[in-house]
Parts: C-alpha cells; structure tokens; sequence
C-alpha cells in the first residue's frame, strides 16, 4: 500500500509519515506459575496482533528488552518474526516509551512500516522459585563501585530522595500514602488487577515498614506478566480493526544518572525534559490531558512525575496528589488500571502504561472507563516512565482519532 493511494493521508513534517498505534493487548498477569518469559512473550504479542486485525508476517520492526537475554534476534526468532527493524534499548522501567518513540521515528521516517513493542516477565515467579533475588543486582562495575560497599537498594535511593521532598518541600507521608490509596481505588475496578480491596492511608502508614519512611504499601506488588504494543504507519492504520486509531503525537527522552552522587537534585526527575520534549513536539499543554498514566513503583514517583511533567509546580505534588484527583472520578485521572501499586508490576511495567492508555482512549476499558460529564471518550493522554531510580525517562502523548 502506497500514502498516494489513501485520500485524505496527512504527510508530518518533512513529508514524514503519521504514526498510530493499531494493536495493544496484556499477557496472563499476575500470579502465573507455569509460563516461560518466551510464552509471556508470545501470548501477548498473538494477542496484540489479533486486536490489530494483523498477521505476524505484516510485522517488519520488532523491539524487546528484559531482565535476562530478551534481545530481539532471541524473541523474533521464537515468535517466527525476520524483522527488517530493531531496537533493544534498555533503560529500566522507561525503555518501553523510549522505544516507542524509536519506533515511531522509525515508521515516520519510512524504514519500517509496523513494530511489534513486546515484553514478558516471571518477575515472581524466578523470586519465589529461587532463580533470581528480589532486589535489582548491577554488579560493583562503573561508577556504581563506589555506592555498592554502602549496600544501597534501588529502594533505598528512592527512599532517600521522597526524604529529601519531604524536608525541602513539607511534604508528608500522609500525602504519599493518598496516591497509594488512589491507585488500589482505581484498581477495584479493573478484574485484572492483583490487588483490589480498598485501603485507607492509615492502612499504608500501618503495614510494614521497607525503607525509611516506604512502608510496604508504598511499593509497587511482584508480579509475572507481558504485554505488547503495535504501531503501523497511518496507511496501514486504516486498514487495522480499531475504528478510530490512537495516534502518537509526541515523544520525548532523557537520561540523567547512575550514581547517586551524580544525581544533582534528588527532586527532579528527567521526566522534566522528556516530558517537556513531549509536549513541546506534540503542541500541546499538560493542562489539556484528560489523564496520565504513570510509572509507580513507589508512591514518589507518581508524585515527582506529576512536577516535573507540568501537572503542579514543583513541591506543589503533595497537595496535589492528596485531595482524590488522582481517582477515576478525580480532575486528572492517572494509573487508570490500579498501577503498578496495585494492578501488576512484572519487573519492567513501562509497556503497560501505554496498553492502558490506548485502552482508554478506544473506549475499551470496561468498568474503570473514562468519560466526561457528558459522556465524551478522552481524547489526550500522556504516558510517562521511569528507570532505576529516577536514572532515565521517556515520554509519549497519545490522541485519539
């Protein structure tokens, strides 16, 4: 299919190609005992597939990354792909939307026509059969030697970092405790989700402690899962099963530290350039989103994200946060699905941000779908990731239509 032969295709600038995203789908999440990460792999990116309305040979770009040797030359070769186009960037929890972004170039700038994003983990069930520890190990190589003597987790960094906000900003723990709070409310209604019950901030505060000032309900659940995103140019949209395809308005990335002493202000987080970027390409104001779906693997994130992508002003996020806008029914819904404080959290939730995203902006997401007094769909969504401990970030606004 040529551009030339769909009235009405838009050519981007420099005669670059639109970019939609066409198929999005999760794998069996949660608790799942009897699956490889290949299977994880291959069961959601069948089903992403199927929800484009595509055959796997229309795939010609393929990026994967994972907590092991997940490259794409390993999954393409396991899902019966030969792509023309690769990526395996790996920058923890955001390589998913850094990836989508190289993507979307990718198919603009015409040297792939439709890339599969796919990840699957048994982040749970490696921990509990042994195979792997539960804290993330990057060896005492690099820069980090000089940290790893002093016995550093990732938790501990992010932990010390919410201190800081806390002493710079006033801001409490009570404050922190809402977005967990909000985020198992919004997961009561989505089935998939592993955690459902509601909690109280008392509840957040009382459960056991992890690190200094994170209780166990600050932190993100263990889980296994795998999740997978297609993108297609906008000719090849048409042609795919969603109606109206949701399409990637801007994109934007940034990495900024390893070692913590490097790390020049512990409350501000690259989000505050790939976010910029993002909305700076995609012209449009934070203040025009109808929600956000954001990495959470502990309750600062959310909070920190939420500055430095615009929504408040910086130290502004535990006021922000506290008053329930982070719910379904709140001014900026965010994490829609539970998050990965209460919905799923395989390891690397990156991809999952945008399924969900996607998800809502097609009208596809069941009893936790959003929509305007009115009865209106969303139409503008961004999703956010982070990496390490607020090491690397990457930015995508979606539009429907």
């Amino acid at each position: 299919m040529t551009t030339a032969a769909v009235p009405g295709f838009r050519r981007g600038r420099a005669g670059r190609r639109e970019v939609a995203v066409v198929g999005v789908a999760l794998a069996d999440c949660g608790r799942v005992d009897d699956a490889t990460p290949y299977a994880l792999h291959a069961q959601a990116a069948r089903r992403a597939l199927a929800d484009a309305g595509l055959e796997h040979t229309a795939v010609d770009g393929l990026a994967s990354a994972g907590l092991g040797t997940l490259a794409p030359v390993e999954v393409g070769e396991y899902l019966g792909l030969r792509p023309t186009w690769v990526d395996s960037t790996s920058v923890g929890g955001a390589t998913w939307e850094v990836m989508a972004a190289h993507a979307a170039d990718a198919i603009a700038a015409g040297h792939a026509n439709v890339v599969l994003l796919v990840y699957g983990s048994t982040a749970r069930a490696d921990i509990r059969a042994g195979r792997r520890t539960g804290t993330f190990s990057f060896g005492a190589r690099g820069p980090l030697q000089y940290e790893a003597p002093y016995g550093h987790t990732l938790i501990a960094k992010y932990a010390m970092a919410a201190r800081r906000h806390m002493h710079q900003y006033g801001t409490t723990l009570e404050q922190l405790a809402s977005v967990a709070v909000q985020a198992r409310a919004n997961a009561a209604a989505n089935p998939e989700a592993m955690f459902r019950t509601p909690i109280t901030v008392d509840d957040v505060l009382s459960s056991p402690p992890v690190a200094d000032p994170f209780t166990q309900l600050h932190c993100c659940v263990r889980s296994d899962g795998g999740a997978a995103v297609v993108l297609a140019a906008e000719e090849y949209a048409r042609d795919c099963r969603p109606a109206t395809p949701v399409r990637v308005l801007g994109t934007g990335e940034h990495v900024s530290h390893t070692s913590m002493s490097e790390w020049p202000d512990f409350t501000v987080s690259p989000a505050a350039v790939s976010g910029r970027l993002a909305f700076e390409r995609a012209g449009i104001r934070p203040s025009e989103i109808d929600f956000a779906e954001i990495y959470d693997a502990f309750t600062y994130m959310t909070l920190l994200t939420l500055e430095d992508l615009g929504f408040c002003a910086k130290g502004e996020g535990g006021p922000f946060v506290e008053k329930n806008r982070l719910t379904l029914a709140g001014d900026l819904p965010v994490n829609t699905d539970g998050g990965g404080l209460s919905a799923q959290h395989p390891g690397m939730r990156g991809l999952f941000l945008l399924v969900e995203a996607v998800r809502q902006l097609r009208g596809e997401a069941g009893e936790r779908q959003l929509r305007s007094p009115g009865g209106d769909l969303p139409r503008l969504a961004v999703a956010s990731g982070t990496g390490g401990w607020f090491c690397s970030s990457g930015t995508v606004v979606l539009g429907r239509g």
